[in-house]
């Protein structure tokens, strides 16, 4: 990676998901560029992982805590645990997510659609909720929702993924509005990434029969940049938010899609 140092110096990070894949990504990122980083995941070994991996290279940069982001409760202890460790709160990345697979509307199931609507989307609601008063604190600051192409435009079989994931943008909004109208110094935008080279496309791998070329090859041919992006992709754009350089920015969505929305 490389980039002007210091992008995001002094600032304090909580990243949601981040045992792997883009939270992974991001984490380093925003660590190697002068954040303190509080790594959470439901996957407590995996944050710690990724926490000691940072500190081994930037020596107290990091900080891991368990985390499932559709219990109010733990959004209050972990908020608060990061706060103590880093010395404030001026970054929220809510990049927590699942999916379920395709799943048509005669075979969708209450226990699917809960699920990820409460992971996908109630998740960031308490995020903004309980970071919000940390973020006023440390302005200026930011709000950083991860939703998807997903949330901007749908498909077959993925009723509650889109539902959910435009929800992510429409609040986004709301939490943008809001905060500027109160004049609080904290903007708030939301990344919409297309297919990315992380372990959520483990399923179109196992559809093309466990070969990897072949499924990246099959999801990039709607992509007018003919290739699938990779988890730096959306780490520089979340660069840019959490850092002042957006200082401008605010309830806009951020596409990283090489192309698929523009044909």
């Amino acid at each position: 990676m490389t980039g002007k140092a210091g992008r995001v110096a002094g600032k304090q990070a909580l990243i949601t998901g981040a045992a792997g894949g883009l939270g992974e990504a991001m984490a380093w990122m925003l660590a190697r560029e002068g954040a303190k980083v509080a790594v959470t995941d439901v996957n407590l070994e995996g944050a710690r992982t990724l926490a000691e991996a940072i500190n081994a290279e930037l020596p107290g940069a990091a900080f891991a805590f368990q985390h499932d982001v559709a219990k109010e409760d733990q959004w209050v202890s972990v908020i608060d645990g990061a706060v103590t460790a880093m010395g404030g709160l001026s970054i929220l990345v809510n990049n927590a997510g699942v999916g379920d697979g395709l799943t048509f509307v005669e075979q969708d199931t209450v226990a699917s659609w809960q699920r990820q609507f409460e992971i996908n989307l109630l998740s960031i609601m308490l995020g903004c909720k309980h970071a919000m008063p940390h973020l006023r604190a440390s302005a200026p600051a930011s709000i950083i929702n991860i939703s998807s192409i997903a949330g901007l435009a749908a498909a077959p079989g993925m009723g509650a993924y889109n539902a959910t994931k435009a929800g992510v943008w429409m609040y986004t909004k709301t939490v943008a509005l809001e905060a500027a109208k109160m004049e609080w110094n904290v903007r708030c935008n939301s990344v919409h990434p297309v297919f990315i080279k992380t372990p959520i496309l483990d399923p179109f791998i196992a559809m093309a029969g466990g070969d990897e070329t072949k499924a990246h090859e099959r999801l990039s041919r709607g992509i007018p940049l003919k290739r699938i992006g990779e988890p730096d992709d959306v780490a520089y754009c979340v660069l840019y938010l959490a850092s002042d350089e957006s200082k401008f920015v605010t309830g806009t969505e951020f596409k990283i899609d090489g192309g698929m929305l523009a044909q």
